[in-house]
């Protein structure tokens, strides 16, 4: 049993590495161009920062008139109270986040540092037990997204719409870069075959 399993789990990891191989190209074009992204929201991180927080804003309020159609779609369920409720608190806490995004970035910023800390903990973590191609570029990524997150945690409350739009840049440029070298890694590697 357990050498079929270990035959089983070699062969959908081959399958996957081949598939990764075979979309080297992508994975590539996607790296470049999150680099590039990166690279311009820091130099624009207190306009990247707004718009974080307007963007944002905005995904609120449309979740929020989901969660109300759907509390009058299906108004005959005990959730529907509930569902009403949080839609109305999500629209407005959407609308105020849009008219006031710089009042909104000192809680946003909070929540963007938890974010980044559990983020690159999640990648760190991931990358030392998978080990995939590329594993080390992955665990640098996620050291320093854990970094960042650090730094606004010190940094929070008084730079937060400049400091989030530099941070969320800079993790944008190595998360691209990231992917360029596992591309690259899984396109140098031999095509695996698969049973």
């Amino acid at each position: 049993m357990s050498t079929l399993t270990q035959s089983h789990l070699t062969n959908v990891l081959a399958h996957e590495l081949e598939g990764l191989r075979k979309a080297w190209g992508w994975l590539l074009v996607l790296g470049i161009l999150l680099t590039i992204v990166g690279f311009m929201a820091i130099g624009s991180a207190f306009i990247v920062g707004l718009i974080t927080f307007i963007v944002f804003g905005i995904l609120l309020m449309v979740g929020g008139v989901v969660d109300i159609l759907s509390a009058f779609w299906a108004h005959c369920w005990r959730g529907f109270w509930l569902h009403l409720l949080a839609g109305i608190l999500y629209v407005v806490l959407g609308f105020l986040l849009v008219q006031h995004p710089d009042t909104g970035a000192v809680a946003f910023t909070l929540v963007l540092a938890a974010a980044f800390l559990v983020g690159g903990l999640f990648r760190i973590v991931s990358s030392l037990v998978d080990r995939f191609p590329g594993w080390g570029w992955v665990l640098l990524n996620g050291v320093v997204t854990l970094l960042l997150g650090a730094l606004i945690w010190r940094g929070w409350p008084e730079a937060s719409v400049k400091i989030i739009g530099l941070f969320v840049g800079i993790d944008m440029v190595f998360a691209g870069w990231s992917w360029i070298m596992m591309a690259l890694a899984v396109h140098s590697m031999p095509a695996q075959s698969t049973q």
